[in-house]
């Protein structure tokens, strides 16, 4: 079988179920196993992603409000990926995995539809995930594995994955619950949502923003403040550590961001949005470990890196 992945956390899926040498193409966002890296990429964003946390907003808003377009005599909405459809048709790929969960955040499988469409003798099987909350996750894993004949490695890791953030919220259970605020996004403000809720209450702490298994929303200074969290997360879709430290160094800057509870009391840190808490995987396990070090101070894998305490 030649699987095209356009969706990161799917590649991480396939992987963990031991397809990965059926591989033969990516997305742009899929670096995890690195061995992907090697992979041709199918596609790239149409957005210059080296800018700043506010260019790459106003970037996304102005191609995501453009009026529909004529393209080919049929109208499509304009689109902030582009897929290489020369690549596509020479991969002859028999399955690609992409998403309907957000049209901005990954390759969209209206992405894919009119991809296909400029392809000659190209029918491959499409499989959509959509996960919202960590239920959609553990299913998205045994869709992918229906599609490549693993259900029972999937009943494996499924179970797995459910046991480990079993025994993360015993250790858990009777500390302290601090209130606990992720931001997804920096400038603007934008708290995580979908299954970042329950990753903080497995982690012992009790999300002030954000509702299970609903969109992540935008997020004013003024609310910030008035929640006033006990820790605060830093974590922005996308971006790894590094990227994320270069953001915070603007965010100290705002004029309210001092008066933070959490910012005065030392418990700010920051998390490897691209690899954790934002990708919706195997390692959202090991997104909740990290938090539960944050939040708690419980130890982590010594393997487990992309936490930072920034005071």
């Amino acid at each position: 079988m030649r699987i095209i992945s356009l969706l990161a956390s799917a590649t991480e899926i396939i992987d963990a179920l031991g397809c990965f040498e059926q591989l033969v193409g990516r997305s742009h966002e899929c670096d995890y196993p690195p061995e992907v890296q090697r992979l041709p990429l199918v596609s790239m964003p149409l957005i210059d992603t080296g800018t700043s946390s506010s260019q790459i907003d106003a970037q996304v808003k102005h191609l995501a409000h453009e009026k529909e377009l004529v393209q080919n005599n049929a109208l499509r909405a304009l689109s902030i990926y582009r897929i290489d459809t020369a690549l596509l048709q020479q991969l002859q790929p028999d399955v690609i995995f992409t998403q309907t969960q957000c049209e901005v955040c990954a390759v969209s499988e209206r992405d894919v539809t009119n991809a296909l469409q400029q392809t000659t003798g190209l029918h491959p099987r499409v499989v959509s995930l959509a996960p919202y909350q960590l239920r959609d996750v553990w299913e998205d894993v045994v869709r992918v594995s229906k599609a490549l004949g693993r259900q029972e490695q999937a009943q494996q890791l499924v179970q797995g994955y459910q046991q480990r953030l079993e025994r993360l919220q015993q250790r858990t259970e009777g500390l302290p619950r601090p209130q606990v605020a992720v931001l997804e996004w920096l400038d603007p403000l934008m708290a995580a949502g979908n299954w970042v809720p329950e990753l903080i209450a497995y982690s012992g702490g009790e999300a002030v923003f954000g509702e299970t298994g609903m969109h992540s929303s935008w997020l004013q200074w003024d609310e910030l403040v008035a929640a006033d969290p006990d820790v605060l997360i830093l974590s922005p879709c996308g971006f790894s550590l590094n990227r994320t430290l270069e953001d915070y160094a603007l965010l100290q800057q705002h004029p309210q961001w001092s008066t933070l509870r959490a910012v005065q009391q030392g418990r700010v840190y920051a998390i490897d949005g691209n690899y954790y808490l934002n990708r919706s995987g195997p390692r959202l396990v090991e997104s909740a470990e990290l938090l539960a070090h944050a939040i708690h101070g419980i130890p982590i894998d010594a393997e487990i890196s992309g936490l930072q305490h920034l005071g």
